[in-house]
């Protein structure tokens, strides 16, 4: 393999210094990563560079797109299985010319990447095997910059646990500790919590630590797990914050899909607030959230902010007040003895029609009636319940009572 055997050995004071030396044997710009593409080292005076590596370097961290790219393309799978170097071909729509990359393995996981982008020439198999030995040389700076972020990060997630428990309730002590930790402060924030099938095991965490860190779709402050739940305290950027969050939420769960095949994983999130002693409040309504989309199941399906909820919000409260005699609804009552005894719909006839914003014509299609039986259906249900369908606050006390008593059989 040369005169010199590896031109790596010995000792290097910073990783700038280690990608200056691989950018020296390799004739090529470098850059190092660490596992979630973080910039951490990258190599000086280049004559030539894309402008892929130009975005990273500004902002210290690879471009989403770019990411999302090297997925599609196969890149980045490939790295996290390989040890051989992968040769990535250019990708011109974001910017990324020819390159050749090699992971950075502790152990059985992978810790970081170097990445040489090839300037009008091709690594030779000699320099393929160089760049395997720059990755194993680099090994022990990787690992300590990524023992120090680990310790920090169990710090934050001390931190946040108490911010999510209450237990510190005093707003510019909260804000204190958050300056302490050197994480940021938002003006307006939302606790999302993303619940799996089951409790996440060390590689779900990793995957999708990976999806969270490399996300720019909006900032997220803190995160944490808790079995099989992933909770995080996301900063929205717009004055739309719900239409952000149900972006970011279906955008998280189509990747962990087609990356990772996680299918089944519900989402819900709280209040958006901007005092941040009401995380602990944001927190328990995206549980409330996920605890009713677990009894409700397709009725609230598309739902996952506590502030679309709508009518659902008051449930718990409805349901104590009826257990406690508080009220009967008459209509109903009447309603349901029909249906039991003439083996009839009008209960779930009259549901899907209010579920509808009562448009015959999609009732009747979701239903698979002709719309004159749906209209005979109305008439008759107004007829027995004796309800005045043309009297809103009528027709939505039916229409809660009747969501109210699936909950309550649903437990």
């Amino acid at each position: 393999m040369s005169h010199y055997t590896d031109p790596f050995r010995g000792e290097f004071d910073s990783l700038e210094e280690f990608a200056d030396r691989v950018s020296d044997v390799l004739k090529c710009p470098v850059t190092i990563e660490d596992a979630n593409h973080r910039l951490i080292a990258y190599s000086a005076h280049d004559d030539y560079t894309d402008p892929a590596r130009t975005a990273t370097i500004i902002s210290r961290r690879v471009p989403e797109k770019v990411i999302n790219s090297l997925w599609k393309q196969g890149a980045i799978p490939a790295l996290l299985k390989s040890r051989e170097p992968v040769r990535v071909p250019p990708i011109p729509d974001v910017g990324l010319g020819s390159r050749v990359a090699v992971s950075i393995w502790k152990n059985d996981e992978v810790i970081g990447f170097i990445w040489v982008l090839e300037t009008n020439r091709t690594l030779s198999p000699e320099e393929m095997e160089w760049l395997k030995l720059a990755a194993k040389a680099a090994k022990n700076k990787v690992l300590q910059l990524y023992m120090r972020k680990n310790k920090k990060e169990e710090r934050v997630q001390e931190l946040f646990w108490k911010l999510l428990t209450g237990h510190i309730a005093r707003e510019d002590d909260i804000r204190a500790h958050l300056a302490a930790m050197q994480i940021p402060t938002a003006p307006q924030f939302a606790v999302v919590v993303f619940r799996f099938a089951a409790d996440l095991t060390a590689e779900m965490e990793r995957q999708i630590s990976y999806l969270l860190q490399t996300t720019q779709q909006l900032p997220l402050l803190l995160y944490t797990t808790d079995g099989r739940d992933v909770i995080l305290l996301a900063a929205p950027k717009t004055d739309q914050p719900l239409k952000e969050l149900n972006a970011f939420i279906e955008s998280f769960a189509a990747k962990m899909k087609e990356r990772f095949h996680i299918h089944d994983v519900q989402c819900g999130f709280g209040g958006v607030y901007s005092v941040y002693r009401l995380i602990e409040k944001s927190y328990r309504e995206a549980l409330a959230v996920l605890a009713l989309k677990e009894k409700l199941g397709d009725d609230i399906n598309g739902v996952y902010g506590y502030a679309q909820l709508g009518i659902y919000q008051f449930f718990d409260f409805l349901l104590e007040k009826k257990r406690q005699g508080g009220w009967t609804n008459p209509a109903l009552e009447k309603l349901q003895a029909y249906d039991r005894k003439h083996h009839s719909d009008l209960v779930k006839t009259f549901e899907t029609f209010f579920d509808h914003n009562e448009n015959v014509q999609e009732t009747a299609d979701v239903l698979n009636v002709h719309p004159n039986t749906l209209a005979y259906r109305l008439k008759r249900i107004a007829d027995i319940a004796e309800l005045d369908l043309n009297d809103m606050n009528q027709k939505i006390k039916l229409y809660i009572d009747i969501k109210l008593a699936k909950y309550e059989a649903r437990g």
